[in-house]
């Protein structure tokens, strides 16, 4: 009986453990990559706002250029979405729509995915003009995981794992735009 009671005191103590180490653990994350175009301010943005080009330069498209997609609104503005649907588990099923967008400054994004996971988090890209023939592209994402979950947080450098791709995006964009 004594092991028993021991037993159920140490699972006791990991669950709280875990319990707490949860409620400690950072909740949000960021992941954010640059790159200078050999371009104009105004053209670079003026490709940027447009969702569909994203196809052109986005790692996911590449990854299941058979995905089904769908479009709703006016491309380039406030409201417009763009979903997909694919069988490959690395792009899953979702939508994103434009939120907001400050002309030649920056363009906010909400991506709302719904397979292999439900989750909505927020997107952007910004320009900068370095010199009339130079501009500067953020692309960030920004990302909470919820309590339990977030003790993923710990173990998981989504930096690392989503930087490469932004890395790789923003690198064949710049290649389509110096063209």
């Amino acid at each position: 009986m004594k092991a028993l009671k021991k037993v159920f005191l140490v699972i006791a103590v990991l669950i709280a453990g875990v319990a707490i180490l949860a409620g400690v653990a950072k909740k949000e994350y960021s992941v954010q990559r640059q790159i200078e175009i050999n371009k104009p301010h105004t053209e670079v943005f003026s490709y940027l706002k447009f969702l569909k080009n994203q196809d052109n330069f986005s790692v996911w498209a590449a990854r299941d250029p058979n995905m089904k997609k769908e479009f709703r609104g006016t491309d380039g503005t406030i409201g417009f979405v763009s979903a997909w649907d694919s069988t490959n588990e690395e792009v899953g099923k979702g939508e994103q729509e434009i939120k907001k967008i400050t002309e030649n400054e920056r363009i906010d994004y909400e991506l709302r995915f719904l397979k292999p996971f439900e989750s909505t988090e927020q997107a952007y890209f910004t320009t900068e003009a370095t010199s009339d023939n130079s501009t500067v592209v953020t692309w960030g994402f920004n990302g909470k995981m919820p309590y339990p979950m977030n003790l993923m947080l710990l173990f998981m450098d989504f930096d690392a794992m989503l930087g490469k791709d932004f890395d790789s995006g923003l690198s064949k964009l710049k290649a389509i735009l110096e063209k």
